[in-house]
């Protein structure tokens, strides 16, 4: 009885300080690739177009109705008061220290990571991984530096996006629909959001599109299994890239604020 409790108890502990240790060498292994030649730009440019511009239409959408709906709950809020010009602030600020990194970070793990994940995972399966390292090609080198690379740079451009669309989207509902004075509503907003709101979003975004494409191809690389290992994999991604996004959300805000 108490070695099969200790075994259900240790069982899910070992498993995560494997995973753990797995997922620091594949960073480890990526910062030391990317400075070793041949610099492969041509998969760099690839991968910041499939991340990046392959994600647009889905970021404009996330920041524009967040911005709406954001902008929407915070007048029912501040019409208590009397404060209804203050909408404006709270949405500039929420957009751009939290809702716009936060969720156009999950929305690209959702869509890239998990593809990411799935490419990585079946080459691993179909013994394409061991196939470069039979050519003398690093794989770490040429299948995960270009995409986490990828990531940490259109991340935050699509973090920008999503800020600007959710300020646009948030100003539609507050001034067109709701009635809010144009004039409070951007005096507001340009008076109390700062600079450093969107500097520490953009710090944000940086970090989430580390993890989501590195923990894409963590997953991806020691996929075993087959085709459902593949399944397995391309899910824990998401969940894992999303569930470490919030973590070091709150970590980053800590720090930051």
């Amino acid at each position: 009885m108490i070695i099969n409790f200790f075994e259900i108890v240790g069982s899910p502990v070992l498993k995560l300080i494997l995973g753990s240790g797995r997922l620091f060498l594949i960073f480890i292994d990526t910062v030391r690739w990317m400075f070793v030649p041949p610099y492969r730009i041509k998969l760099l440019f690839k991968q910041m177009e499939f991340i990046g511009v392959s994600s647009l239409s889905v970021i404009i959408l996330t920041g524009t109705f967040t911005g709406m709906v954001f902008s929407f709950q915070s007048y029912i809020g501040f019409h208590k008061f009397g404060a209804e010009y203050m909408v404006g602030t709270v949405v500039g600020i929420g957009m751009a220290r939290e809702l716009g990194p936060v969720l156009s970070s999950i929305m690209v793990a959702a869509r890239a990571g998990s593809a990411i994940a799935a490419e990585i995972g079946t080459m691993r399966v179909s013994e394409q991984i061991d196939a470069l390292y039979a050519l003398a090609v690093e794989p770490v080198q040429y299948l995960i530096v270009p995409r986490v690379l990828a990531g940490v740079i259109v991340m935050p451009i699509l973090n920008v996006i999503a800020v600007f669309c959710g300020i646009v989207g948030g100003y539609f509902v507050g001034v067109e629909i709701l009635g809010i004075n144009k004039t409070l509503f951007l005096e507001t907003m340009y008076k109390y959001v700062e600079f450093e709101d969107l500097y520490n979003g953009i710090i944000k975004a940086t970090v989430f599109g580390l993890i989501l494409t590195l923990v894409g191809c963590y997953k991806g690389f020691y996929t075993t299994g087959g085709a459902e290992g593949v399944g397995k994999s391309t899910t824990e991604s998401v969940v894992m890239s999303c569930v470490l996004i919030l973590v070091f959300d709150y970590i980053l805000t800590a720090i930051m604020f």
